[in-house]
């Protein structure tokens, strides 16, 4: 026998974890099963429906599948639902998941030093954009790329 007692060390997070987005294939899943279920219709029901294999249809459920747009397609019909109907209750769902961001407040516009090309002085954004733009080169400088007809 040891003579150490079980001392079960307990880890405290010093922040939340972030909340984790789901995967597009469990949300679909989700959505799928749900509108089945609310249905009060079988897998067997469905998958004959859409014409895919019950057991897929299961594996869609589950989220352990992706599947493509012509089986979503499918199985969304045998619902009665269109594509889109489907697609806007997934993202009703992600909607749900999304944590608000902060918007960005809006910055008032102040004018900026630049530097003017033909003299090196510091003039405002303004002044800049009144004056008509820089000439073009037309000689080719060093570094410059030629594209040939």
């Amino acid at each position: 026998m040891s003579s150490h007692a079980s001392n079960p060390a307990r880890v405290v997070p010093l922040r939340p974890a972030p909340v984790k987005e789901p995967l597009w294939r469990h949300v679909i899943g989700d959505v799928l099963r749900g509108e089945r279920l609310a249905q009060e219709r079988t897998l067997k029901d469905v998958a004959a429906a859409a014409r895919i294999s019950m057991p897929y249809l299961s594996e869609l459920e589950r989220g352990r599948k992706e599947a493509s747009s012509e089986v979503l397609a499918a199985a969304a019909q045998a619902l009665g639902l269109r594509l889109a109907d489907l697609l806007a209750r997934a993202q009703g769902e992600l909607a749900r998941y999304a944590e608000p961001r902060p918007r960005p407040r809006p910055e008032r516009a102040a004018p900026r030093a630049a530097a003017d090309e033909r003299d090196g002085t510091a003039t405002s954004v303004a002044e800049l954009s009144a004056r008509p733009p820089a000439r073009a080169r037309t000689t080719p400088g060093r570094g410059d790329v030629r594209l040939a007809a």
